[in-house]
């Protein structure tokens, strides 16, 4: 077990490292076949997992598939006029036994340990946010002493040249909102997941979580960046008429930033805003799935 463990995790961080050359802050593609480059462990580990399931998903596919071909051709009425009287073979029966379970138990070791880090902080969440779903928008609250809370709703096409968003590649048609979450790289984040009114869903792709929005309860995820950039979301619950207009967004920048722009915000959300687009570096290198 301890092994498997080792291999897991090995493979988990040469995934990690292969994709460090690609595009970390993402939003979908066209004709995108593939998931979203991983921007955190967690999600590197799904990669992974994904990846690994094919290699049991394939063969199996393909040898059903032929075992199918043979039986039509070979055991049909014209090649084989005389049906044969064979109740059970000792030998197939034991290879269906025992084949199905050593497949199901390579597939279930890697699931659980990636199901239980998917529930398992690997430290204590330095930030704490509550994030509350509204038909069709997220409000946010930064949980301290001096707490912050913001909406964040789809942005109107019309509001682009007064928000400095009209870069498309950047900021999205249905993705680009308002108001992003802001959030520090390399700091685990714990996420506080409601809902006010009906049932949807807290989904941000890159970082490999989703997570219900149910009204009167408090679900928790957590997530650790490890690269700067935008990443986009969307609610993945059936939640009503504008659904599909209830984008995630969420901004991944240094400690540094990320306390400047925190401190600002508190007085001013949108020049803070504005300043944190502005900083050096910030905006038009910011990496973007496809560049």
């Amino acid at each position: 077990m301890r092994e498997m463990n080792r291999l897991f995790a090995g493979a988990c961080a040469l995934a990690a490292a292969l994709s460090g050359t690609a595009a970390h802050a993402a939003q979908p593609t066209p004709w995108q076949l593939g998931m979203q480059p991983a921007a955190t462990q967690i999600m590197a580990q799904i990669s992974w997992f994904e990846r690994y399931t094919l290699w049991f998903v394939v063969p199996i596919t393909l040898l059903v598939l032929a075992l199918l071909a043979y039986c039509i051709l070979r055991f049909r009425a014209s090649a084989n006029p005389t049906p044969s009287r064979t109740s059970h073979n000792t030998m197939i029966e034991v290879i269906w036994t025992v084949g199905p379970v050593v497949v199901l138990l390579a597939i279930a070791v890697p699931s659980f340990q990636l199901l239980t880090a998917q529930y398992t902080p690997p430290e204590e969440p330095k930030l704490t946010i509550k994030a509350t779903a509204n038909q069709w928008n997220w409000d946010y609250e930064y949980q301290s002493d001096d707490p912050l809370g913001f909406n964040s709703a789809l942005l109107p096409e019309s509001d682009r040249s007064a928000l400095g968003k009209e870069d498309v590649a950047q900021y999205p048609r249905l993705l680009a909102v308002d108001n992003e979450l802001v959030v520090p790289v390399n700091v685990t984040t714990r996420v506080l997941v409601t809902a006010s009114d009906v049932i949807h869903a807290f989904a941000m792709p890159a970082f490999g979580i989703k997570v219900d929005a149910v009204p009167g309860r408090i679900n928790e995820t957590f997530f650790k960046a490890e690269k700067e950039g935008l990443y986009y979301g969307q609610c993945s619950e059936l939640c009503g008429k504008d659904h599909a207009f209830m984008p995630i967004a969420i901004r991944v920048v240094s400690e540094e930033k990320y306390n400047s722009w925190l401190a600002a915000a508190k007085a001013d959300l949108a020049g803070a805003n504005r300043a944190l687009m502005a900083s050096a570096g910030e905006v038009g290198t910011m990496a973007v799935a496809g560049n």
